[in-house]
């Protein structure tokens, strides 16, 4: 049975989880935040890979957007395969993110970061790990063993902790109070959609070999992790994309019935949104809408529910839900392996 899945499970032990990491990592976080501020940082590097860099991508909208703080993705190979680091800038955070903290090339970056007197960090969900032994400082995902091979709780998990370092870096109470209200937001959004209405739209998209996920700003990361989750649970070739990019020559790929899953939360964009939504359905897209605002959803030819009133910056911790449970359904209707994909 679907579930009885470990998939399935871990999707809906996020709440549990989330709450698990709040009640532990505060210190932590406040330690790293002031740490920071004592030395000054003034850029974020990220070591990651995978499910792993899309956090990383989160983390460049909201410690770049709360905190004023430049984030850029780093290049391991330069560290493990061409043995040419670059020198980290003076006043640098250097941030390992890794479920198993166990791969070599983030490793390399940490360590190599350390021996250039840069501040380092891992977030992980081994703090014994190799990654976790190279930083100064690591934040514990308490996210449990994930037997699944598709990874859902170390993705919220990863997502909550950069936004508590956030939170605390800018000594925002407003921010930390939200947090404390994420297991319930996302309890919200597994609760919101039913399996019946997944499942069903899963049976529409059984037959589905390419299609699109379109986000932008905070959602940027969230777009790039549904269309991973897409590959990897149901061999669908899922482009992820930016709408402002989106229309600079991807657009040509819209022909009738092309399936485009459009993030559109509410916040600085929804206006944006809803004209690029309008401009796919002239060319005839089947757009399927993931949005907390009727009026959004229904701008396209099916939805998935959010829940109401979330700050936009929050938004990827809800957002992926939908996601992971749609690719969990289609994997399911197509009859593959949930829990351990080729």
């Amino acid at each position: 049975m679907l579930t009885s899945t470990h998939l399935y499970q871990e999707i809906h032990e996020q709440p549990a989880v989330l709450a698990e990491l709040l009640a532990q990592e505060q210190t932590t976080a406040a330690t790293l935040a002031r740490t920071m501020r004592q030395r000054n940082i003034q850029q974020v590097w990220i070591a990651a890979r995978g499910t792993s860099d899309n956090a990383g991508r989160y983390a460049q909208y909201l410690l770049g957007a709360a905190n004023s703080l430049p984030v850029g993705l780093t290049t391991p190979s330069l560290f493990s395969v061409y043995e040419r680091p670059p020198h980290f800038p003076p006043h640098s955070l250097v941030l390992g993110i890794s479920q198993s903290g166990q791969s070599p090339d983030i490793v390399a970056v940490l360590a190599e970061a350390r021996r250039q007197g840069a501040l380092t960090a891992a977030i992980t969900n081994r703090p014994a790990s190799p990654l976790g032994q190279a930083a100064e400082f690591v934040l514990a995902l308490h996210a449990g063993e994930e037997l699944a091979v598709a990874a859902t709780k170390t993705y919220t998990t990863e997502l909550l902790a950069i936004a508590l370092l956030s939170a605390h870096l800018g000594q925002d109470a407003a921010q930390l109070a939200w947090l404390d209200r994420v297991p319930e937001l996302v309890q919200a959004a597994l609760v919101a959609n039913s399996t019946a209405e997944i499942a069903a739209i899963a049976s529409r998209y059984r037959y589905m070999t390419r299609c699109v996920v379109i986000g932008r700003g905070f959602n940027y990361a969230t777009a790039f992790e549904m269309a991973l989750k897409l590959k990897e649970l149901t061999y669908t070739m899922v482009e992820p994309y930016s709408n402002a990019d989106f229309l600079h020559g991807p657009l040509a790929l819209i022909e009738h019935g092309f399936p485009a899953i459009v993030l559109a939360p509410s916040g600085a964009l929804t206006a944006d949104v809803a004209e690029f939504i309008g401009r796919l359905r002239t060319h005839h897209a089947e757009v399927l809408v993931v949005s907390d605002a009727a009026e959004q959803v229904a701008r396209g030819r099916l939805g998935l529910r959010l829940p109401t009133a979330v700050p936009e910056w929050l938004s990827p911790l809800v957002t992926i839900v939908p996601g992971q449970l749609l690719a969990l359904h289609l994997a399911h209707e197509r009859g593959y392996s949930i829990d351990q994909p080729r």
